[in-house]
């Protein structure tokens, strides 16, 4: 299946009128936040590249992220869960309630929401959830790039405090060097 706006565009046909894509980066890993993205694209809108943040390289996210978020055509917002939160919420309650405030804080608020993955209870608009939805909605692609854009810029920025741990090479992922490197440092 194509990454298209057909399921933004079955939404408009069903009379939902502003459509929000739904997409979070962070769920994986041992160290960071959870961060989500919400994405409000306009009519007709088509990206030669855009895709999952995941089939993308880093450079082509990064110039992907660039163009949308200076585009005063895209209306997004992204989340960032933090640690607490996530402990306090676990990572699945945490992620849920950052796609909550992330669609909740677009100006307009949507009335529908395409979200990748399995619904969401208690979700304020009406959603759609689409299992791979982040390589069919272009909307919730572009929510990925966000939201894996945004994680990334701040687990670089932990990179500089914290070199010891390498979150510049695995961004808190529990690769063979993080888990080395938590036995020897601590968490």
């Amino acid at each position: 299946m194509p990454c298209d706006l057909s399921h933004e565009s079955a939404l408009a046909a069903a009379g939902y009128q502003t459509i929000c894509g739904i997409d979070e980066a962070g769920r994986g890993p041992l160290a960071g936040p959870v961060t989500v993205a919400a994405v409000i694209l306009p009519a007709g809108f088509s990206h030669p590249i855009l895709n999952d943040s995941k089939k993308l390289t880093a450079a082509r996210r990064e110039k992907i992220f660039v163009e949308l978020t200076t585009d005063p055509l895209v209306i997004w917002h992204c989340v960032v869960m933090d640690e607490k939160e996530v402990d306090r919420l676990n990572i699945l309650g945490a992620t849920h309630e950052g796609m909550r405030r992330a669609a909740m804080a677009l100006v307009p608020q949507p009335d529908a929401a395409l979200i990748d993955g399995l619904p969401v209870r208690d979700f304020p608009v009406f959603q759609q959830a689409l299992v791979g939805g982040d390589g069919r909605s272009l909307s919730i692609a572009a929510a990925s790039v966000i939201a894996k854009v945004t994680r990334d810029q701040i687990m670089l920025a932990q990179d500089a405090l914290f070199p010891h741990y390498g979150f510049a090479k695995h961004k808190g992922y529990g690769t063979k060097e993080h888990l080395r490197a938590l036995f020897h440092h601590g968490p």
